[in-house]
């Protein structure tokens, strides 16, 4: 039987590997399915970063959380409250299962961890972006429900 999933705010001391961790992952991704060169990905990165969260952890209406399973590290959710198109939302900025967890229904117990940490707070709509090229996830989201919104696409001409 597999172990539930928790969530667990990060710690100050966590956050410092966190944020190199998160500013790695989102240029790498930046760089590879928004066909960027790496430098440019790092700098939009770092700025985006800077831009978002400006007091690190005590960002007000940003909530880290480290994903555990038997009290042992499994991933990580990045939540935050906005007001998209007029409505009180919560938006996941990252959603990340470590390599060993994945498979075993991780993923759609972190995401279902997100709605209840969002009707928790008296909000009644989750939205997020995710790169084109990450069909695990985007096939995770439509089978939770989620619509997509839009698709940017591009074609290099010789």
């Amino acid at each position: 039987m597999v172990s539930p999933l928790e969530l667990r705010p990060l710690s100050e001391v966590e956050y410092p590997a966190w944020r190199d961790v998160e500013l790695d992952e989102y240029a790498r991704d930046i760089s590879e399915n928004g066909d960027t060169p790496l430098d440019a990905a790092r700098r939009k990165a770092e700025t985006d970063m800077a831009e978002i969260l400006p007091d690190g952890l005590a960002t007000p209406k940003h909530w880290m959380f480290v994903l555990e399973v038997d009290g042992a590290p499994a991933g990580r959710l990045w939540l935050a409250e906005r007001e998209i198109d007029g409505r009180r939302t919560i938006f996941i900025f990252d959603i990340h299962v470590d390599e060993a967890f994945r498979g075993r229904g991780f993923g759609r117990a972190a995401m279902l961890l997100a709605e209840r940490e969002a009707l928790a707070r008296d909000i009644h709509r989750i939205e997020l972006n995710v790169f084109g090229g990450n069909t695990v996830a985007r096939g995770l989201y439509r089978s939770l429900g989620y619509v997509e919104r839009s698709v940017r696409m591009a074609k290099d001409l010789g």
